[in-house]
């Protein structure tokens, strides 16, 4: 393959000067090439930070990424078959999963739930002439179920947050709202501080002073082809009274 030409003297052009012009052409386009590979490793370049600012955001770092690595690990052993680890470290992993990260397989269930659970809440309300007057009862579930509807990306706290609580809360109690060990007492507390976040630390101008939830059940209408006898009628389920003053305490009405 022949090289390209180069342009060719004319009659008063010297051969030295057509090849002295094609070297600055290529000198003139090796430098800007130069120029902009500097440039752009200048662009890359990591900003300038003071020793002790390099020290703090590696500090940070090093703290993410301890706390991503607790979290799977405390994940894996609550989910993981029952072994030596898990069980040596039962207790430290349940106060950490429950109830945040509470891990469970209802989404695939083959029979799913066919009621209709609202939770409910009242409180106790001191007023500035120290009386005492108690609330009627506030659905908490009507509240969020309207926030939720007609929104593209609805909120998956309000979807979610006071179901799973409650559900927390009567599978880890048994009869006379007795909690069964830890996760008892943890599912209420749980419920009780979303029932205290929902109406505040005043209501109506008084101090809430205690706080009361209940569930409220209906059964869906089972389908025209189905031999299901329909049940009426709403069923009741209530805490006792829990007080604010002394949060995490049972106290009976």
């Amino acid at each position: 393959m022949e090289p390209p030409e180069g342009p060719e003297p004319g009659p008063d052009t010297e051969p030295g000067a057509v090849a002295g012009g094609a070297t600055e052409e290529a000198e003139a386009s090796a430098a800007t090439e130069t120029s902009e590979e500097a440039e752009a490793a200048e662009a890359w370049q990591l900003p300038s930070l003071s020793t002790g600012s390099w020290v703090v955001v590696s500090l940070a770092v090093a703290a993410v990424a301890v706390g991503v690595v607790f979290h799977l690990a405390m994940v894996f052993l609550h989910v993981a078959p029952s072994n030596t680890a898990s069980n040596e470290y039962r207790s430290t992993v349940d106060s950490y999963i429950y109830p945040e990260f509470e891990q469970n397989w209802k989404l695939f269930a083959p029979d799913p739930l066919q009621q209709n659970i609202h939770v409910q809440a009242r409180a106790q309300v001191r007023g500035p002439d120290g009386g005492l007057r108690t609330t009627g009862w506030v659905d908490l579930t009507a509240i969020d179920l309207t926030g939720i509807q007609h929104t593209l990306a609805p909120s998956h706290t309000r979807q979610n947050e006071l179901r799973r609580a409650w559900s927390f809360y009567t599978s880890s109690h048994g009869d006379n709202n007795t909690p069964n060990g830890v996760r008892g007492q943890l599912s209420q507390e749980y419920v009780q501080r979303i029932v205290e976040s929902r109406f505040g630390p005043t209501l109506d101008g008084g101090d809430v002073v205690r706080v009361q939830a209940r569930s409220a059940t209906t059964s869906v209408p089972p389908p025209a082809w189905s031999d299901t006898k329909p049940t009426t009628g709403t069923q009741y389920q209530e805490t006792l009274w829990w007080s604010v003053a002394t949060s995490g305490q049972e106290n009976a009405s």
